[in-house]
């Protein structure tokens, strides 16, 4: 088992991360990949006992977590946020389900998931995610994760370098068969200030959710869309031709859109069958 930790500005509570997390379990490795940190994030990560791997400048956290799965010698991989929200003893809870399962993610309860408008945002992004996977998803932002190594590999070309990492192998995972669980956990409070903005970052979630689905499953996107034309042209076209005994321009546009838009669902879904129809 390989831990990941990225990180960027997070002096103030690093080494206390990796100190805890080693008195944890006997982890193969302590990786902590400092994002380009104006800190002393690197030293105090490695007085802690972390091997640090460090980036030239910020690249972001999905870059982080990528560069430390390429550089895990582990076959399991388990990533920590480096702001101290993750308590270490929850660590076990997530590794002793793997083997079982292929992606573990630790769902943190609703009441310690920082302010109340990102409690709203995360349950709107849990309920469009379950939507389009057609599963519950109690946490679709959690970092606290352990993967089979090999599984994380297979997607880190889908694998953004901001914020949204966590959506897009939750999503990658269970729209490609893995077997996935999520182990109820409690976040702490961070140490120092976000980095992550709720208009900005939640709006790239939420098309990072149609881009992964879209890849895997475009139908679960493109019938909702194409039915809504088409039960809009048929009403706006029935009541014109009752009221005017004619059918409008606007209705067979939407019509005509509907079929388009089926049409489009049908051909993406094709390009996603034979995209994956041939991995291991």
């Amino acid at each position: 088992m390989s831990v990941v930790i990225p990180a960027l500005n997070e002096e103030d509570g690093i080494g206390d991360v990796v100190s805890q997390l080693r008195g944890a379990a006997p982890w193969r490795e302590i990786l902590v990949v400092d994002d380009g940190s104006a800190d002393a994030t690197s030293a105090r990560a490695a007085a802690a006992g972390a091997h640090v791997i460090r980036h030239p400048y910020t690249k972001g956290n999905g870059a982080s977590v990528k560069t430390g799965i390429r550089t895990a010698a582990g076959e399991y991989v388990l990533i920590v946020d480096g702001d101290g929200q993750h308590a270490p003893a929850d660590a076990r809870a997530l590794t002793d389900r793997l083997g079982e399962f292929d992606l573990v993610i630790g769902a943190r309860s609703a009441a310690t998931q920082a302010t109340a408008a990102r409690r709203r945002g995360n349950a709107a992004l849990n309920w469009l995610a379950s939507y389009l996977t057609d599963r519950p998803i109690p946490d679709l932002t959690s970092g606290f994760r352990a993967a089979r190594r090999e599984c994380l590999r297979e997607f880190l070309h889908l694998l953004p370098n901001g914020f949204s990492t966590p959506t897009t192998t939750t999503l990658a995972f269970l729209k490609a068969g893995y077997n996935v669980t999520f182990v109820p956990i409690d976040a702490r409070r961070r140490q120092g200030r976000s980095k992550i903005r709720f208009a900005r970052d939640g709006a790239t979630f939420f098309l990072i959710l149609l881009k992964v689905v879209t890849i895997f499953s475009p139908l679960r996107i493109f019938v909702p869309i194409s039915t809504l034309g088409l039960v809009v042209g048929l009403l706006y076209g029935a009541v014109n031709f009752a009221v005017a005994g004619r059918v409008p321009n606007g209705s067979v546009l939407l019509l005509l859109f509907s079929v388009m838009v089926f049409l489009a669902g049908l051909i993406s879904e094709q390009i996603a069958t034979m995209r994956f129809g041939g991995r291991n």
